[in-house]
């Protein structure tokens, strides 16, 4: 039967207010309160054990040298190889039988690769790169659907010392030609396509088109994943499966120092020019080892692990490719959509490869709550054990529904706060020992340190609303934004001192000391001097029973400075009433958070503009709500959704 009603939801929830570990996974836990008491009472020592279980082929001399603020140096001295870390040694080890990834295409097709298997396909590539005259220190960029080359392509360039530069194959040519020339990759790895809603979607002619834009690129590696004709550029254009495949399957992989850098990923900033993160090596594989191992309590010889992001984003990096396979862990890597070809496709999956972990979007588990629980019922789900939130603060209600209607009502669910520019899990229950409260990312992690501050860097007491900051440096930071150390001091650390890391979110904490995530403090509006967080509000709308999926976003109002404008999407089985609804919905968020966030207007719209990865692009929103221009849309899955919803506007004012 399908979830809907709020009510049966909230039944849920302990008279606690939070649900304890269950007891057979607290048992046999990875992470016990002791890990804890470990990092409180020596930070440093404790990430030096979690170094440990990576081969290094030199020790370190130092675990940190902060000597120079806020540059970081993690394992100085230490040499390893990330791509040996995460492929040979469980080959070396007797493991090479096990499947790395269960890789299912979006029109059926299917790949199985045993770590065997794949260390072949990364020497082989590394080979190739190499022939291509790509040396230690040079720049790959990887323009790839989710197919198993873009991991063996990152992992080649790893292994060669080669440093990759990801890039979502939804981006425009120009987005691609800026990441290109800012980062000045001279190999770019491409293919003809990649299958999106049922159809192929082509890639190489945004390869060509960005490539009349820049200089410096000698070579276009492509795969042929779609069979579309593609235009070719003789001498600069090679086919993967020509200069790949009949490659050496040995390579002797040299081992690089631990800040030796491994990729730069390019997020959007203030300003038009994107930012260039850069990650090195020894810290990150790290911590990125570790918290896969923790947060998600993997048991690497029994679970199957499915991370839904895309490979091209930081989640990609991190809990595809390095945290799992650096684990040994099996993990599901699927190409394609969650509707593709009906809206059962993720629980067939679960049900195929027997997932036990999921980790997934808060904005995806807000659609499967608008189809309804009934998409689960055909296919068996109960292999689920850990279910992980990534991406955006979660609302309560929609904690709860994964929790419910995904986990059997059994299964721990992780809310995992982090960023791009964090590398990995920064704050997070650890499955064995957090009670969990729905909607709270929790505490740090063992080994980080987090605090939420006032403006002038003072911690806040517990119940008060602040600045989401980290007071200590972790390995897996961002060591500069890629040619500018001057940006990246002014953008992370000007605020509050060099040695104090402002995440640019805001966060609530609680009586208990837990920390509630309210987003960006951009999103975050200014209504008659009152600062409300648009996580709220939309938190708020998304409790209601009617209610699947909420943006919220502050237009310029010449009374209140700011006015409140929501956007909803209803669930399945709820009618929009008119301005019945918007009256119910109004007072439903008076009820919640108070007067002075009640919406000036609510639209109900059946799709809201997303990015391919999810991502609703507020600012597009805002654009509709204050009657401007759009910005670029090129990104967004379907263009079209902002025509409908610029066209009913008007019609949702209230008098």
């Amino acid at each position: 039967m399908s979830e809907t009603g709020t009510q049966s939801l909230t039944d849920d929830i302990p008279a606690s207010g939070v649900f304890d570990p269950p007891a057979e996974l607290a048992a046999q836990a990875n992470v016990t309160q002791a890990d804890y008491d470990r990092a409180a009472e020596d930070r440093l020592g404790f990430w030096a054990d979690a170094a440990g279980r990576l081969d290094w082929t030199k020790p370190w001399d130092e675990v940190l040298d902060w000597t120079n603020p806020p540059f970081a140096k993690w394992f100085t001295g230490g040499e390893l190889n990330v791509a040996v870390n995460c492929v040979d040694r469980h080959v070396d080890a007797g493991r090479g039988e096990t499947v790395a990834y269960h890789w299912v295409g979006e029109p059926g097709d299917t790949r199985d690769i045993t770590y065997a298997q794949l260390k072949d396909e990364v020497c082989r590539a590394a080979n190739a790169l190499t022939s291509l005259g790509v040396q230690a220190g040079d720049r790959v960029a990887i323009y790839l659907p989710m197919i198993p080359e873009a991991v063996v392509s990152m992992l080649a360039c790893a292994r060669i010392g080669a440093v990759h530069m990801v890039v979502f194959g939804g981006f425009s040519p120009d987005a691609l030609a800026s990441r290109v020339e800012d980062a000045g990759a001279k190999v770019v790895i491409t293919a003809d396509g990649g299958y999106r809603r049922g159809a192929p979607s082509a890639l190489k002619p945004a390869v060509d088109e960005a490539l009349t834009k820049v200089s410096g690129v000698d070579h276009v590696l492509v795969v042929k994943r779609t069979e579309q004709d593609v235009d070719w550029t003789e001498g600069r254009d090679q086919w993967w499966h020509d200069l790949v495949d009949g490659q050496s399957a040995e390579h002797e992989a040299q081992a690089f120092d631990a800040e030796h850098p491994l990729y730069i990923m390019y997020t959007s900033g203030t300003t038009a020019k994107p930012k260039g993160i850069l990650h090195t090596s020894g810290g990150y594989l790290t911590q990125v080892s570790w918290t896969h191992w923790a947060t998600f309590d993997l048991k690497r010889d029994t679970d199957v692990f499915w991370c839904a992001a895309d490979v091209a984003w930081v989640t990609g990096h991190s809990y595809i490719v390095y945290g799992p396979l650096s684990n040994g862990a099996t993990s599901v890597m699927y190409e394609g959509t969650p509707e593709t070809p009906h809206r059962g496709r993720w629980w067939e999956i679960v049900q195929q490869y027997k997932v036990s972990i999921l980790y997934a979007a808060p904005t995806v588990v807000r659609t499967f709550m608008k189809w309804g629980a009934q998409e689960l019922e055909p296919f068996d789900t109960s292999t689920l054990r850990v279910l992980g939130s990534v991406g955006e603060p979660i609302n309560p209600e929609a904690w709860l529904w994964y929790r419910k209607n995904v986990g059997g009502g059994t299964a721990t669910v992780v809310d995992t706060w982090w960023q791009t520019e964090t590398g990995a899990h920064m704050i997070a229950p650890m499955p064995g020992v957090t009670a969990t409260k729905p909607g709270s990312a929790q505490r740090a992690i063992p080994g980080i340190s987090a605090a939420v501050v006032d403006e002038e860097g003072k911690p806040i007491e517990p119940g008060a609303t602040g600045y989401l900051v980290l007071t200590e440096p972790w390995p897996a930071m961002l060591r500069t934004i890629w040619g500018s150390d001057e940006r990246y001091v002014e953008t992370y650390w000007s605020r509050y001192g060099k040695d104090v890391y402002f995440a640019g979110d805001g966060a609530k904490l609680d009586e208990d000391g837990d920390i509630w995530l309210l987003g960006r403090v951009d999103d975050v509006m200014n209504v008659s001097g009152h600062r409300i967080s648009t996580t709220e509000v939309e938190s708020a709308l998304v409790s209601h029973p009617t209610v699947a999926e909420a943006a919220v976003v502050g237009a310029t109002d010449p009374t209140t400075g700011q006015g409140i404008v929501a956007f909803v999407i209803l669930r399945g089985d709820a009618q929009d009433s008119g301005e019945d609804l918007v009256t119910t919905l109004r007072q439903h968020v008076r009820k919640e958070i108070g007067p002075i966030a009640s919406p000036r207007q609510i639209m109900v719209v059946a799709e809201l503009p997303k990015t391919r990865s999810g991502k609703i692009m507020r600012r597009l929103l805002r654009d509709v709500a204050e009657n401007r221009e759009l910005g670029d849309v090129s990104t967004l899955t379907d263009s079209s959704v902002m025509d409908l919803i610029g066209a009913k506007m008007p019609a949702s004012s209230e008098d």
